[in-house]
């Protein structure tokens, strides 16, 4: 008797099993052709009437849910703002994902038109396209949808409406109030987010904020991040003769902006790649648990190198993860006079470098910006914020004009959050592995708003494949990866907080 109860059991939680996962995989072929949908409205950040089309088909598409949603303005683009019936006696988790994407150069592409999604097949290293019939007898996780934010951010927040659904159609009761605000500006800085996170207070209002962007880790893992650093920039320019010279003529005797700007970049940074700027690391230091939390992520050094085709990394951090705790100081763009076939023989006018410098909580970024200023000082330059005038020029032997990009403050919640521990657990008890639980990320979101105006602890919790090309051409997400998301959603969203 007990062999055949034992018996009908296995065949009992066998057929549940496989009615799971027909279920889960009617799902994700319906997020396909939403995500097609989505998708072929283009998002280019810079076009206000491309934000204007998708605001109107997530209102649509939210409102089918049962969402009550509203447009709100800002002094940029408007942000998307939706949320379930609220119940007083449930705690409320806000979602954050972006709606915008970067712009396009389709000649970069695989593809004719990057918004017009194409479904591709990896074959000996290649890409082979498919037709989407084909996914009616063979959904394949391993394939691949090919187009501008199918990834950042637009996949996910498919994935959470077809959670939606999918808790809908299994009767599932929510057992929290569920908001979401989408952000139209996210790939140009979100610079109207502060104030409106402020003036939207009270409709924002939750227990914790979850983030839904960029990718899980390289593992393949389910992933918690416990924040991102932030971002400011600087535009760097020394000066020369006013005019490009004949170097023949004034080689030797002008001044060269480029060697200018070089040692006063070389002046930064030691050969190891450490920061030489009195005080840009202050503040900074770990406990033996979060160096424990660290050294917990399954990073490969060996194929990190492999990958970047370099031999030794620097030495900021002693491995990758404790790399990502310090602020940055990056050059990301650098030029004077001409180069390659226009080159020309000539004492350059001007030479400028482009800075970035990723923060952590413990960098304030103005302060950082003061510090690089303080140090360029101390190498007798003349700064200015403007292009220097001829009575300036002959002034002073040494010009630089700095100009100053905006802050994006970095977040980080503790590691020991009750709601962090709710999504790892949730995660793990998912999917059936450990959580790679990452204590800040190297990329931006600008999440600090929410943080300082909400007093709400934030997580992000990514859904998309490692290498999809985020902000590049043949930006793809895998099918399998919006399994995943449905998945992760729905766990999320169908356990209480203690369960």
């Amino acid at each position: 008797m007990r062999k055949l109860f034992a018996l009908l059991f296995l065949l009992i939680s066998g057929n549940l099993i496989a009615q799971e996962e027909a279920e889960l995989k009617t799902q994700v072929s319906h997020a396909i052709n939403e995500i097609k949908d989505f998708v072929a409205i283009p998002n280019d950040a810079l076009e206000h009437a491309d934000i204007n089309r998708n605001l109107t088909w997530l209102t649509k598409k939210f409102n089918e849910r049962g969402f009550n949603s509203s447009v709100l303005p800002t002094e940029g683009e408007s942000l998307f703002f939706a949320a379930l019936p609220m119940e007083d006696n449930k705690p409320t988790i806000l979602f954050y994902m972006h709606l915008d994407g970067q712009s396009v150069d389709p000649s970069k592409w695989d593809q004719p038109n990057p918004y017009d999604v194409v479904l591709k097949s990896k074959e000996d290293d290649n890409w082979k396209t498919q037709a989407f019939d084909s996914l009616a007898n063979n959904l394949n996780y391993d394939w691949r949808l090919f187009g501008r934010s199918t990834s950042d951010d637009k996949g996910p927040i498919i994935m959470l409406l077809n959670t939606i659904d999918l808790l809908k159609k299994n009767k599932v009761t929510i057992p929290f109030n569920v908001k979401v605000i989408l952000d139209s500006e996210e790939e140009k800085s979100s610079k109207p987010l502060p104030k409106a996170v402020k003036e939207y207070r009270d409709l924002l209002k939750a227990d914790f904020l979850v983030i839904n962007d960029g990718p899980v880790h390289v593992s393949g893992q389910p992933t918690v991040v416990y924040g991102c650093r932030g971002i400011t920039t600087l535009t760097l320019t020394t000066y020369g003769p006013i005019k490009p010279q004949h170097s023949g003529h004034y080689g030797n005797y002008a001044p060269n902006p480029g060697f200018q700007l070089a040692q006063v970049l070389a002046s930064m940074k030691n050969s190891n790649g450490k920061v030489l700027i009195d005080g840009y690391y202050d503040g900074i230091s770990f406990d033996e648990a979060t160096t424990e939390i660290l050294k917990s992520v399954p990073d490969d050094t060996e194929t990190i190198n492999t990958n970047l085709a370099i031999k030794t990394p620097e030495t900021v951090g002693s491995f990758y993860q404790e790399a990502l705790q310090y602020p940055s100081l990056n050059i990301r763009g650098l030029g004077s006079g001409w180069i390659g076939e226009k080159a020309r023989t000539i004492v350059p006018e001007s030479a400028t470098a482009e800075i970035d410098m990723r923060l952590v909580p413990e960098s304030d970024g103005n302060r950082l910006k003061g510090l690089v200023k303080k140090h360029i000082q101390k190498q007798g330059f003349y700064v200015t914020d403007k292009r220097p005038t001829k009575a300036e020029r002959m002034a002073n032997d040494k010009i630089i004009t700095i100009t100053e990009g905006s802050v994006t403050n970095a977040f980080r919640t503790d590691l020991d959050n009750a709601y962090g521990e709710f999504l790892v657990k949730t995660l793990k008890d998912k999917f059936g592995e450990d959580v790679v639980q990452i204590r800040i990320m190297g990329g931006t979101v600008p999440i600090a708003p929410f943080i300082n105006e909400l007093k709400i602890p934030a997580f992000i919790v990514p859904m998309v494949n490692p290498d999809n090309n985020q902000h590049s051409p043949n930006e793809n997400l895998k099918i399998g990866q919006i399994a995943y998301g449905i998945q992760a959603f729905y766990g999320i969203l169908s356990t209480g907080i203690g369960e």
